[in-house]
């Protein structure tokens, strides 16, 4: 179980793209609650099943990436080695192999660490 209301909440949203995008709301507009939570109420991944796992790999590369770009601490939690994949794992489901290839060498940190790739432009928000 993962523990974070917030993150659960997320998880159990029927449709993943659906998910993602409000994760990235709550960073985007930096949501205190959210981001507290994150700290307060930390993910112990040894309770999680392999399908939160997998969410929380996506999610965590996110949530590093905007923790990052807005000067807060990222909680440990979410540099856990169970939170990367063994092959790359492409977000975008119409990714040509040259961009592939080009995320692999241009994606920031948070993201090749777990060897999750999104294109930096799909993920901005408005």
């Amino acid at each position: 179980m993962i523990g974070n209301k917030y993150l659960q909440v997320l998880f159990k949203c029927p449709d993943e793209d659906t998910s993602l995008n409000q994760l990235l709301e709550l960073l985007k507009s930096k949501d205190m609650k959210f981001i507290d939570s994150l700290t307060h109420k930390p993910v112990n991944t040894n309770f999680c099943k392999d399908v939160e796992i997998e969410y929380l790999t996506k999610a965590s590369a996110l949530i590093d990436y905007h923790l990052q770009l807005h000067f807060i601490e990222v909680p440990s939690w979410l540099r856990d080695d169970k939170l990367s994949f063994k092959k790359p794992y492409y977000h975008s489901r119409r990714i040509s192999d040259f961009d592939k290839v080009k995320l692999l060498y241009t994606s920031p940190a948070p993201f090749s660490a777990r060897n999750v790739y999104f294109d930096l432009d799909g993920i901005k928000r408005v």
